[in-house]
């Protein structure tokens, strides 16, 4: 008995709606998706600056070769260009399309993949510029004596102060380390382990 092959199941378009607190309405964007025909909404509560968007996740890896994710804008996806166009980009490599409503954007069309191209453009001139500017910093820094990085919380006086008192065996480390509005870590950091000296 020959087994009948399975029917491949039809493209879906599947939408992806977010706000940043959990005051906000996602109605608006909820409408708009199934407007648009998506049957299923992935729905996030979270900041766009947060790496975790757990429902993010799980909407990327129900997406299917011939499906289309869909937003109603752009900054609902990416938390910066760079990570839009990363994101975008990992679409179209799986042959799924991308759709924005608001932007009227179809990373599958001609005009789509142009503006995608730009947005590539202008995520690298976005690094370069930081690039620059952080080696002009440092350069600066270093100019000036400094070398870069965060200078350190305690200085050379600071802690020869602060090994001679913590021989005092009276003398308690957090208390030590309110003075100098510093952590205990930051402290033991800084100067180790200091045994106090007890008098025999």
């Amino acid at each position: 008995m020959n087994a009948t092959p399975a029917t491949p199941a039809s493209p879906s378009r599947i939408g992806y709606a977010r706000v940043s607190t959990d005051d906000q309405n996602l109605d608006l964007q909820r409408d708009a998706l199934k407007a648009s025909g998506c049957a299923t909404i992935y729905e996030e509560h979270a900041s766009g600056k947060n790496t975790e968007r757990p429902e993010l996740s799980h909407c990327l890896k129900a997406l299917r070769a011939g499906d289309t994710l869909v937003v109603w804008r752009l900054d609902r996806l990416g938390r910066s260009l760079q990570d839009l166009v990363r994101i975008v980009g990992e679409l179209e490599s799986r042959g799924i399309g991308f759709e924005s409503l608001t932007e009227r954007i179809e990373a599958s069309s001609t005009t789509g993949k142009l503006v995608f191209h730009l947005f590539a453009a202008l995520a690298e001139f976005e690094r370069n510029l930081i690039r620059e500017r952080t080696f002009a910093g440092l350069k600066a820094a270093r100019a000036r004596g400094r070398k870069g990085g965060r200078p350190p919380k305690l200085d050379a006086r600071q802690v020869r102060e602060i090994r001679a008192l913590l021989k005092d065996p009276h003398v308690r480390v957090i208390d030590v380390a309110k003075r100098y509005k510093i952590s205990r870590a930051t402290l033991y950091k800084h100067v180790g382990s200091v045994v106090p000296v007890r008098e025999g």
